[in-house]
């Protein structure tokens, strides 16, 4: 016979469990969704992707808000800063934490990203230890 403040087995199982973050990879190129997908979830991340911007708004409107995107900017349909212009005219101070994972190197672009509420930059091709420390960076990991 237990207390009144005893929780059936699964109740005190079920709240021990950690959260586990999420991340959206936002991509055109099925290679770079593939080799982020696979740095973020050895960094303990559950993973969603989307090949453009469209398709990553409609994500995070049925599923919420990751803790994490990683976007492109070169990408159809909707480029990565319309895709970060459109999440934070919609989310404000609400979005997670918005890595640019792009080949752009042009100051005036990490300039327009950051202004639009970037919180990192990454250039590809990009490493595990890159990757490892642009997210130490930003208290991602």
């Amino acid at each position: 016979m237990g207390t009144i403040n005893e929780q059936p087995q699964d109740a005190r199982t079920a709240s021990a469990a950690p959260t586990r973050r999420r991340a959206l990879v936002v991509d055109d190129s099925r290679m770079v969704r593939r080799a982020s997908r696979s740095i973020l979830e050895e960094f303990g991340f559950a993973v969603t992707e989307a090949e453009d911007g469209a398709e990553a708004l409609a994500r995070i409107k049925a599923g919420g808000m990751p803790d994490l995107i990683t976007l492109d900017w070169n990408m159809p349909n909707m480029s990565g800063i319309e895709t970060l212009r459109a999440l934070r005219a919609q989310y404000g101070d609400a979005l997670g934490k918005v890595m640019f994972c792009t080949t752009n190197t042009d100051a005036i672009d990490i300039h327009k990203g950051i202004d639009a509420g970037a919180t990192e930059w990454i250039v590809k091709p990009f490493d595990k230890p890159s990757m490892r420390a642009k997210l130490e960076k930003i208290g991602a990991i």
